[in-house]
């Protein structure tokens, strides 16, 4: 018996969808066992770290999270003899943790550190301290024996400036220290500085990159990175002294696709160096693939379950751990053995239902200013049936950063739609990442422009293919993407609803609270200020607020920092004044992206509520 679509009964509620989301943050080999980061959503979003033998290495209440640049990373590490390091969400300190104790502080009460490094028992870190005027940000030595703890000498500094900095890496000598370098004024995957300190003599050669990522040393006198001179993240090579000078670059790889893309979080690792001169590198070119490179060149592909947002974590002889998401698999962290072809789930990783979960189809629609990429993930149940002529409804997803990408990956928070006859379209509008540095700059002074172009053409292409009710499209989005909801709103015409989290209302707003990290960076999407002031006020979805007129559903943690609830305030406010349908919720505890299963509960249950409501199906129980 056939029901319309929207009303069809699921296996994934909300509730599951939030006990299926655990955020895995790398994965280490530590002895016998491998270890990896993982989120515990009932507990707040928690961060802890587990262990292949069953055993929680971090209990509560710690909680390995960085807050450096902002958005963290590279919280924890450890070493083969099971000593646990990491990052306390809390006072951002370093700690050291041995089974059995304690943890024991090993940085002073103030700044905030990530980016953890541990090289031959050696812990490198970046710091960052927002009381310094200006802020100073540092890569740094701790001492392992906690001598630093209350003594802010002991620790190391081998530069300290008001740039940014990620990825230390040290010689196996241990006398040169690399690192990646940018001055704020440009944003990471616009313009990146490598660097390389020859430590004993106190001397730092800058040689010339473009958008520099990860550097690794393969030898004493090999230094390998990522850039992308010629469009795309290629991996590198050169050639050091023992005075840190480096000889011009060779690359390595020439492929369209890149080892690389946005330096948000301090803890990604795209390509690792193995001890034989083989390299695993990721390839990106809208989906990732896992490749082997050979000293001579040659490159094979490995046929692993992950290919979305993948990260190589950690290296042991022949065996690698990688960390990501699949199109075919839930996200998880996978070990595998080069030499010979084994490949073991360690944690999450299992086949997803095709019944439930048919794999996403990468589609390209003629945006007008280029090509749009999209994956789209049509209604999937096994036995449910829609009358016949009815189209189904679509929610448009647009990520946030907004210079980030989607995969195609499959999803229980997507599942949670598509099974009950409501499609998605998840949108790599110009901007993203994943398809090179000319369809990432295609953004560039003209967000609200061609992201909303974008967004439009995708929902127009569906329609027209006939795979949507035009009637019933609906557009979600968060931070950035909820900036580009709330334009798309304002332009009119090809959305019905839309949903908004943690959306941006008012440019000026955005720009006034903006971070350290991002304090330029909407000057490069939209014009500097004061100068684009005009600009700031035209495009704001705010300034435009009495041109929505259709339901808008917007939800906001009050703790936010990087878009402050004022924002989703101020355009509820003027939805309330022109007497527009909407509905608003704050979430207490919440931060910038929502980690509590009792919030993404609640927010999931939210959503599909207001789609029946505003799309004439009732969700079934």
């Amino acid at each position: 018996m056939s029901s319309p679509f929207g009303s069809w009964s699921s296996p994934f509620t909300a509730a599951s969808v939030a006990a299926s989301a655990p955020r895995i943050d790398g994965a280490r080999f530590v002895g016998s066992a491998i270890w990896w980061g993982e989120s515990v959503p009932a507990e707040g979003g928690r961060m802890t770290v587990r262990s292949s033998d069953g055993s929680e290495m971090l209990p509560a209440p710690w909680s390995a999270r960085s807050r450096v640049h902002e958005y963290g990373g590279g919280a924890w590490t450890a070493d083969a003899d099971g000593i646990l390091y990491f990052v306390h969400a809390g006072d951002q300190r370093i700690y050291r943790l041995t089974a059995g104790s304690e943890p024991r502080a090993l940085t002073p009460a103030g700044p905030a550190h990530g980016g953890l490094r541990l090289q031959d028992g050696r812990l490198l870190a970046i710091r960052e301290d927002l009381d310094a005027v200006p802020p100073l940000r540092a890569v740094i030595e701790v001492p392992v024996d906690g001598s630093a703890a209350d003594d802010p000498t002991a620790l190391r500094t081998f530069v300290e400036s008001d740039l940014f900095f990620a990825h230390p890496a040290l010689s196996p000598d241990g006398s040169r220290l690399a690192w990646v370098e940018w001055s704020g004024e440009r944003m990471p995957w616009q313009s990146a500085q490598l660097a390389i300190a020859a430590i004993d003599e106190g001397t730092v050669t800058r040689p010339e990159t473009r958008a520099a990522l990860q550097p690794e040393w393969r030898s004493d006198t090999e230094l390998v990175y990522s850039d992308d001179p010629s469009g795309r993240w290629q991996l590198h090579r050169r050639e050091v002294d023992r005075s840190g000078a480096a000889q011009a670059a060779e690359p390595l790889t020439t492929t369209d696709a890149d080892t690389g893309y946005g330096l948000w979080v301090l803890g990604n690792r795209w390509y690792r160096p193995l001890a034989d001169g083989r390299t695993v590198a990721v390839r990106t070119n809208g989906r990732d693939e896992v490749a082997v490179i050979a000293p001579d060149g040659a490159t094979t592909a490995l046929d692993v379950p992950c290919d979305g947002h993948v990260s190589v974590d950690d290296v042991s002889g022949p065996r690698v751990l990688l960390s990501g998401n699949g199109s075919s698999t839930a996200p998880g962290v996978w070990c595998v053995d080069l030499d010979s072809g084994d490949i073991s789930v360690v944690t999450g990783g299992a086949p997803v239902d095709t019944g439930w979960m048919p794999p996403a189809q990468p589609i390209e629609i003629d945006g007008g200013r280029g090509a749009v990429h999209a994956f789209a993930y049509a209604p999937a149940h096994p036995t449910a049936s829609a009358p016949t002529g009815e189209l189904p409804p679509y929610v448009v997803f647009v990520h946030g950063g907004p210079t980030a990408h989607v995969t195609g990956a499959a999803s229980t928070a997507i599942a949670f739609y598509t099974s009950r006859g409501i499609g998605v379209l998840d949108v790599n509008y110009g901007g993203s990442t994943g398809y090179g540095r000319a369809y990432r700059e295609r953004l560039d002074g003209a967000w609200g422009l061609v992201d909303v172009d974008d967004v439009i053409a995708a929902a127009r292409g569906l329609a027209d293919a006939g795979l949507a009710d035009p009637r019933r499209i609906a557009i979600r989005g968060s931070s950035a993407g909820g900036w580009t909801v709330l334009s798309a709103l304002v332009r009119g015409g090809a959305f019905a609803a839309g949903i908004s989290r943690y959306g941006v209302a008012d440019l000026r707003m955005l720009a006034e609270h903006s971070h350290g990290f991002e304090e330029l960076y909407v000057a490069g999407l939209v014009g500097p200020l004061p100068a684009a002031e005009e600009l700031y006020v035209e495009r704001s979805p705010l300034t435009h607020a009495d041109r929505i007129d259709v339901p808008v559903l917007l939800m906001q943690g009050e703790d936010d920092r990087v878009v402050p609830p004022s924002q989703s305030e101020a355009i509820r406010d003027a939805l309330a004044a022109h007497g527009v349908d909407h509905e608003y919720v704050l979430y207490p505890g919440e931060g910038h992206g929502f980690r509590s299963a009792t919030t993404i509960v609640d927010a999931l249950e939210r959503e599909l509520a207001f789609l029946g409501r505003v799309f004439g199906f009732t969700p079934a129980r």
